[in-house]
């Protein structure tokens, strides 16, 4: 579903006539959170979330400090909810035999760097994890799911629409009114510059602020200077067009398809016409690739993406709660 286009600025009338109830979701929010007692697992959990509806680049991040925690703590599991499946779990993603009808594209993605268990039950998924021989799990999203115990919160920010309007669904992209999300969160991931001025807005109390860029992957040396057809089902497609260009690409067209779209054959049919008329390279996102079956990937290449991290004394002392993590028997 795509957003409203009132829900990136201030959106005048209607966001204001909406506000009403935007105000009874932050305040069911907000109960599911003061009536659930949340369950502490054995393993340290690091959750990585967001406050707005769609892409932020949880998943990028949630990559990331994947691959760093795997190699200072041990074995990492994932754990997400599988949006875009309709699997409810816990199930551990098997790459063989999963699509993403079933677990979702980020699920994919997590599973080709460490084991991913899809689990709408998050305390469940996290049992399951921990039994299986986890040393810590990472949430990529679950912010506002109270279920399951977070050792460390991150809170990722796109930093080209930052908040939106400011307001909770159904009157702007807000999940949870900023005042109480922020009060969970142990730091801020700002990806990019802050081009809304996102944080100008929140005072000086708020939590610490890490910076990070993303940066094309060893793809990019492939389709450099070339004259490109790009298509993205993203949250945020507007990203990965930026990055083509970046790297010298030449958009001779930019498609955009609806976050989690399930490609059919016509789609992809009509997009490789396009780029052979055009003599042009066919290039998608790594998350629209784990939405097709092997043979929709033929002539289309990929471009992944990267985290680079501006400071990374900063980034270890906000992981440090982690190590300390006093482990327990696989009880529960």
């Amino acid at each position: 579903m795509k957003e409203p286009d009132f829900w990136r600025q201030d959106g005048g009338l209607l966001a204001k006539l909406l506000s009403p109830l935007g105000w009874v979701y932050g305040m069911a929010s907000q109960t599911r959170f003061n009536l659930k007692k949340p369950w502490k697992a054995p393993i340290p959990v690091l959750c990585i979330g967001n406050l707005v509806s769609g892409g932020a680049g949880k998943t990028p991040v949630a990559l990331s400090l994947g691959a760093r925690l795997n190699a200072t703590m041990g074995p990492v599991h994932f754990l997400t909810r599988g949006y875009g499946g309709n699997a409810p779990g816990p199930l551990l993603v098997d790459l063989e035999n999963h699509t993403s009808s079933l677990v979702g594209d980020e699920a994919l993605l997590l599973a080709e760097q460490a084991p991913t268990w899809v689990s709408a039950n998050r305390k469940a998924g996290a049992h399951m994890a921990a039994e299986a021989g986890a040393k810590v799990i990472i949430m990529d999203d679950g912010f506002q799911n109270p279920g399951l115990a977070k050792d460390v919160s991150l809170l990722v920010i796109d930093g080209g629409y930052g908040f939106g309007n400011g307001r909770v669904i159904p009157a702007g992209p807000l999940r949870e009114p900023l005042a109480e999300g922020l009060a969970r969160a142990d730091a801020l991931v700002m990806i990019g510059e802050d081009e809304t001025g996102a944080l100008d807005g929140l005072g000086r109390d708020i939590p610490p602020v890490l910076k990070a860029r993303v940066i094309p992957g060893p793809e990019a040396a492939g389709v450099k200077d070339k004259d490109v057809v790009a298509f993205a089902g993203i949250g945020i497609p507007e990203k990965f067009f930026d990055s083509l260009r970046a790297i010298g690409c030449r958009l001779v067209a930019a498609h955009l398809f609806p976050d989690h779209y399930p490609y059919e054959d016509e789609d992809l049919d009509r997009l490789r016409a396009q780029a052979k008329v055009t003599d042009s390279v066919l290039v998608t996102t790594a998350k629209d690739l784990a939405r097709m079956s092997e043979h929709q990937r033929d002539g289309i290449e990929v471009l992944t993406i990267d985290m680079e991290w501006d400071d990374e004394t900063a980034l270890e002392a906000i992981l440090e709660p982690l190590k300390a993590h006093p482990l327990k028997d696989h009880g529960g």
